[in-house]
């Protein structure tokens, strides 16, 4: 019986708590939220929508939230129904004005979170995350609205986190260094793969599991931190480190045999530099590589500057990419300058089905330059750019706001990169191709000349028909396999370039 008088006296106490309607939704910061967005998007988008327009689709939330609800827009009014109920009734602004259209959009928002019992439970985050939807469903794939938290957790991710740039993990009872990001502190300081960590300012690593140590490791940017560890050599070593903002690593080397095999994760801030270091090992060294292998398979791409550095690194003075959209600043030539790492070493790209956006600009640039083959199967084809815009509420805008070209001048958007050497149709059909590639003909020579000359706009069924002699699939095992081969055969590797690069 206490449990059943507490539980009722809980729900009068809530009933008495909860605060009116309008006091729940933000009014003002919604409206500041809106003007900033509309601002921002409406000379940026690619294919032009006007304010007003913008405007109406994102008020279209409302109906997601409560399909009851629904503004109308006629003989200059704005007008909200709940069913057939006329629930406010405004006047359009009668310019394109950012602000004036948020405000009003505002105002109608705030009336249906008053009179909805479904708007208020989702609250006022809900509503301006359905705003961005309806309003972003209707432009482009990849443009989107990221509301606060999250918008605080990919900008960490995107800047790295402060830390020394080791990772750990469990030998036995002891904590041992499996990974040191280049160039960072623990790098710097000498400690290696396969080092064990015994002490953490002074507390013992034994017994600890590897996220306790994790959480030793970071720390406040600028903060110092010592650490003890025995090498691999057995000698044990001291030193005090400062934490940094280390981005994570994306490039891991491997090498069979004569091979490099570089696997390429994303583009952070540090991807091109690491991925010049890690070539220039490879060819500087006692045994230097007879080829090189990006492997860039499930590579989903990140910053678009890190892939024409990574481009940069190989080729001659050139176009590595272009980009075009309607704002001024979103026209850009990127180029290479002169010196190229690795200059008389064959180069081979593998690509696949996941392999996106600043990967694929890597791989156009250098197959259009004559500079790498690229094996593998057609990849995701996305070749818009866009640009972040923050918002007063701490959330962010990712606006697309330009599509990318390659050298010869055809858009990734759709196209994808055609491979020279296509692994998807089936093991029978590489061998095939790896003959004639061997007797200096090359089987995809017509697919490949033919998508290169593929200009926007380009209509679906044509981005459909030029995909087809390659169709997007898994990365196999017999990528790699191709790609050593190629490097073992230097007529089938010519072959496969195709033909030497033609600025246009």
């Amino acid at each position: 019986m206490r449990i059943g008088v507490l539980l009722v006296l809980f729900v009068v106490g809530r009933a008495h708590a909860e605060p009116p309607a309008a006091a729940m939704f933000d009014q003002q910061r919604v409206a500041a939220v809106y003007t900033e967005a509309l601002s921002f998007v409406a000379p940026r988008i690619l294919d032009p929508v006007d304010v007003p327009q913008l405007t109406l689709w994102g008020l279209q939330g409302l109906s997601t939230l409560d399909p009851e609800l629904r503004v109308v827009a006629t003989d200059g009014r704005l007008r909200l129904f709940r069913a057939d109920q006329l629930v406010l009734d405004i006047a359009a602004p009668g310019d394109q004005a950012p602000a004036a259209w948020a405000t009003a959009a505002a105002s109608l928002t705030s009336a249906g979170f008053g009179i909805s019992p479904p708007v208020r439970r989702a609250g006022t985050q809900a509503v301006v995350q359905a705003f961005f939807s309806q309003m972003f469903g209707r432009l482009d794939p990849y443009s989107r609205y990221v509301p606060p938290a999250e918008a605080g957790e990919d900008r960490a991710r995107r800047g790295g986190r402060a830390g020394l740039g080791v990772v750990v993990d469990l030998r036995g009872a002891s904590i041992e260094v499996s990974s040191v990001v280049r160039d960072s502190p623990a790098a710097i300081a000498g400690i290696r793969a396969g080092d064990i960590l015994t002490a953490i300012d002074g507390q013992r690593t034994r017994d600890q599991d590897p996220a306790t140590i994790a959480a030793l490791l970071s720390g406040p940017e600028g903060s110092s931190v010592s650490l003890t560890w025995h090498g691999r050599d057995g000698h044990g070593r001291e030193a005090t480190l400062v934490r940094v903002m280390v981005p994570p690593e994306t490039v891991f080397a491997q090498r069979f045999a004569d091979v490099l095999v570089l696997r390429i994760t994303g583009f952070s801030n540090s991807t091109a530099s690491h991925l010049a270091l890690s070539v220039q090992d490879a060819v500087t060294g006692a045994h230097p590589v007879d080829g090189i292998v990006l492997d860039l398979r499930n590579n989903r791409g990140g910053l678009l500057r890190q892939a024409v550095t990574a481009a940069d690194a190989f080729l001659p003075a050139g176009v590595v990419a272009t980009t075009v959209g309607r704002d001024p600043d979103s026209m850009n030539v990127w180029r290479s300058v002169e010196g190229e790492l690795a200059e008389d070493v064959p180069l081979v790209i593998l690509v696949d089905g996941h392999t996106a956006s600043a990967a694929e600009i890597l791989a156009a640039a250098l197959a259009d330059r004559g500079r790498a083959v690229v094996v593998g199967s057609g990849t995701v084809g996305k070749g818009m750019v866009q640009t972040i815009d923050p918002l007063p509420d701490g959330g962010e805008l990712f606006v697309t706001w330009s599509q990318t070209l390659a050298p010869l001048g055809w858009p990734i958007q759709g196209l994808g990169v055609m491979p020279q050497v296509c692994t998807s149709l089936g093991p029978e059909a590489l061998d095939r191709q790896m003959a004639a590639l061997s007797d200096g003909f090359q089987p995809m020579a017509e697919a490949i000349r033919r998508s290169r000359a593929a200009r926007l706009p380009l209509p679906a069924p044509v981005v459909l028909e030029l995909r087809t002699p390659c169709p997007a699939s898994e990365g196999r095992e017999r990528d790699l396999a191709a790609a050593r081969q190629l490097i073992a055969d230097p007529a089938a590797y010519a072959a496969a370039l195709l033909q030497p690069f033609e600025e246009q």
